[in-house]
């Protein structure tokens, strides 16, 4: 499972290839919303879950996919890019895990996926 007691979990841009990396694990009508990479981990937004994905080995062959469903946040917290600081961060509150944060580089929407994230919490 993947570390995330280690703070900023990557920094991360938009790329749709750990879509596709996700697709056998996803439930019937279980669609991909958004998908980023790091550089060699990625996060998949569905619309049922979060799925973090930490490529291990030298090769990358070995993966480890961490399901985060959204009826497990409690809480969530969203920071936008500024002029001098231009990442935006998403904070996550699960309810038996405790925080996970992602750091968000480029022009990503972070409100978008905020807007997202509150549809299935709220």
């Amino acid at each position: 499972m993947i570390d995330f007691k280690n703070g900023t979990f990557f920094k991360l841009k938009q790329s749709g290839e750990y879509a596709s990396m996700v697709a056998d694990l996803l439930i019937p009508g279980e669609s991909v919303l958004n998908s980023f990479r790091a550089m060699r981990d990625g996060v998949v937004f569905t619309d049922k879950r979060v799925i973090a994905v930490n490529v291990q080995g030298i090769t990358g062959k070995k993966r480890d996919f961490t399901s985060l469903p959204y009826s497990k946040i409690v809480a969530f917290s969203v920071e936008t890019a500024g002029t001098l600081d231009l990442d935006a961060e998403l904070e996550l509150y699960f309810s038996g895990l405790g925080k996970v944060k992602f750091d968000f580089t480029g022009k990503t929407n972070i409100v978008e996926i905020a807007k997202v994230i509150g549809a299935f919490v709220l």
